[in-house]
């Protein structure tokens, strides 16, 4: 662990910059649409002043939003969002750029609130979080704060749903825009990212081969969607748990499975959570899996599979190679529990492809700057992100790939807008 300074960022080596450098570059040259924005932002500065404290997962194409920020004029501040997640070279090569970083992969427990809490003590006006925990932590220990946050942006399921609690209760202390929550987010980032991240940290954890597999996927929302669809593509059979019946009839009609854990317990090869809440596997399910098992988790937390229970089965435990954990049963079965519960796709992987997060960190970019723009017209509630922002980040990623669609004519407009027209 090295302490830099000027910026007195803790982080683990500042000489491993320039291989974050060339990450940096790889992905900057993948997200056109953050292109635009940095350009048009590094020439209006709407960021000017304001000093911005992200909790995000430290990798490629967070630090290139944070590059970003910074061109439009922010002073940007960063801790990690997952202690496994932080990749060492870019938030050297964040660091050098003049972005200050509390955050070191493997962190312990203690040293992630510690960072937590030295980026609060950046006094931030604005706060971009991914899960929430850094609202949180303010909202719980340091409330004086808030009077100097104009506000917030969350990125991810689990911190929405966190923050819409907050906000049933009326204890929210500012308002939060509900990244996750738009279209060119959800349809894109959970689906098509989760659902291609996710077995490429599975993939290339484990080496094993998914077809013909019984993959079993506890969650049907976007994320989880998008993970069954590629077990499909890969020729697993799927089984889908739920606890939402619209979305089990959904996941019925997509052509896979539905049957309670319990049932699923017993039948799958690959488990893997993707729903945003607790012990969604527990140890009365452990003790039906086959010798074996294989089980990784999506969501958010490391709590959807319950690793306590999982100890308190096992008569043995080591870690067999990087990222795979051996549980030995009492009875001699075998299960593996992959990243230590955490995000698979980035504590084993390198998180979303570019492509995605080109969509979602334009949200994130330009939802910041609405929040900053606007902070008198909200209150302390959650915010879905403006319809003409999703819009414009749907027409930029077009436009960027040179693609082009129809617009209505004048007739087409008045027919859409008269309910009286003549048919």
């Amino acid at each position: 662990m090295a302490i830099v300074t000027p910026q007195q960022s803790i982080i683990k080596d500042i000489n491993m910059a320039a291989d974050g450098y060339r990450k940096l570059e790889w992905v900057q040259g993948r997200m056109p649409v953050m292109n635009h924005l940095r350009q048009e932002y590094a020439d209006s500065r709407p960021l000017q002043d304001v000093t911005v404290t992200c909790c995000l997962h430290l990798e490629a194409k967070t630090g290139y939003l944070l590059q970003t920020l910074q061109a439009a004029g922010a002073s940007v501040v960063a801790c990690a969002s997952n202690p496994l997640s932080t990749q060492d070279d870019v938030v050297a090569a964040l660091v050098d750029s003049g972005i200050t970083v509390y955050a070191i992969h493997g962190e312990s427990m203690a040293e992630y609130e510690r960072f937590l809490n030295l980026a609060l003590d950046a006094e931030p006006h604005a706060i971009i979080d991914d899960g929430a925990d850094l609202v949180t932590l303010l909202h719980k220990e340091r409330r004086q704060q808030a009077q100097t946050i104009i506000g917030a942006c969350e990125e991810t399921t689990t911190g929405i749903v966190r923050l819409r609690s907050m906000d049933r209760d009326s204890a929210l202390l500012f308002p939060v825009i509900a990244v996750n929550d738009a279209y060119m987010k959800y349809l894109f980032d959970n689906r098509y990212g989760t659902g291609q991240s996710v077995w490429d940290g599975i993939n290339r954890t484990t080496n094993l081969v998914v077809a013909g597999k019984n993959v079993v996927v506890a969650g049907y929302g976007w994320c989880g969607k998008g993970v069954s669809m590629r077990a499909l593509g890969m020729g697993a059979k799927v089984i889908i748990t739920e606890i939402d019946p619209i979305k089990a009839n959904e996941a019925i009609m997509d052509g896979f499975q539905v049957m309670p854990m319990s049932e699923a317990a017993q039948l799958g090869d690959i488990f893997i959570t993707v729903t945003g809440n607790i012990n969604v596997i527990r140890g009365e399910h452990m003790e039906r899996m086959r010798d074996g098992a294989i089980m990784a988790n999506a969501g958010h937390f490391d709590v959807e599979i319950s690793k306590p229970d999982l100890t308190s089965l096992a008569k043995s435990q080591r870690l067999l190679k990087n990222n795979i954990e051996e549980i030995t049963l009492h009875d001699g079965r075998r299960l593996y529990l992959l990243a230590e519960g955490r995000l698979v796709n980035l504590a084993a992987g390198d998180g979303h492809p570019a492509e995605v997060m080109d969509l979602s960190f334009s949200l994130q970019a330009m939802s910041l700057v609405y929040l900053l723009q606007n902070r008198p017209e909200l209150g302390c509630h959650v915010y879905n992100v403006p319809a003409v922002i999703d819009q414009k980040v749907a027409r930029l990623k077009l436009q960027t790939a040179g693609v082009a669609i129809d617009d209505l004519t004048v007739e087409q407009k008045s027919y859409l807008a008269d309910w009286d027209t003549n048919l």
